[in-house]
């Protein structure tokens, strides 16, 4: 039986690594339903799409972006509100196998403008993504109109998109829920309090 990691309540203490799963997780999840689609619920062809998927998966794609292009924890959960944006705003949008990796390197290169004082050059994102820095500028002009310029994100809303991500994995459970259970349970509080853990106050 497989254990249950522990999860910081604060995404900017989560480990870049995993939450960069957690939001690749998504988009594969994402991809899967939208690639089962009848022929005609599908969009037609925008600039976001290949001609084939690539060769690489949705995972070491996002991992690469997030490595070389040294995303922030809020960088990885905008992402994902910006597919709800977009689709909110164009419901024939979809992300697919077709659309994903393409969407990925321009919604990052758009988040760290967003939210980051110092960012790379978008040649340097282009480099990344594998695509053209002329193809990358279309991107990212396309998505900025799709989303009508709303390109930032309240505190809460990013949290509320990582706990989310958190409590869909059965494996993940947020460091406030686990000491809230184990304090519930027979001997808990007890257990806790030997080990030097402060019990989470009641509100």
């Amino acid at each position: 039986m497989s254990a249950v990691t522990i999860m910081p309540d604060s995404y900017f203490e989560a480990d870049i690594e995993r939450l960069t799963q957690l939001v690749a997780n998504m988009f594969s999840r994402v991809v899967q339903h939208n690639d089962r689609l009848p022929l005609g619920h599908q969009q037609k062809p925008t600039r976001f799409h290949s001609r084939a998927p690539p060769n690489i998966t949705i995972n070491d794609y996002l991992q690469r972006v997030s490595k070389y292009a040294s995303l922030e924890p809020a960088c990885l959960l905008l992402l994902l509100i910006y597919v709800d944006r977009i689709c909110e705003r164009n419901p024939s949008f979809t992300i697919s196998s077709l659309t994903v990796h393409r969407f990925i390197i321009t919604a990052a290169t758009i988040a760290c403008k967003t939210l980051c004082d110092a960012y790379c050059t978008n040649l340097h994102y282009a480099k990344v993504g594998g695509v053209s820095m002329q193809e990358l500028n279309s991107l990212e002009v396309e998505i900025l109109r799709m989303m009508g310029w709303h390109l930032v994100a309240t505190q809460e809303q990013l949290e509320q998109y990582y706990f989310t991500l958190v409590r869909q994995d059965p494996l993940l459970i947020l460091q406030s829920e686990f000491m809230a259970a184990a304090a519930a349970s027979t001997g808990g509080a007890a257990r806790l309090a030997l080990a030097g853990i402060p019990l989470p106050s009641a509100k």
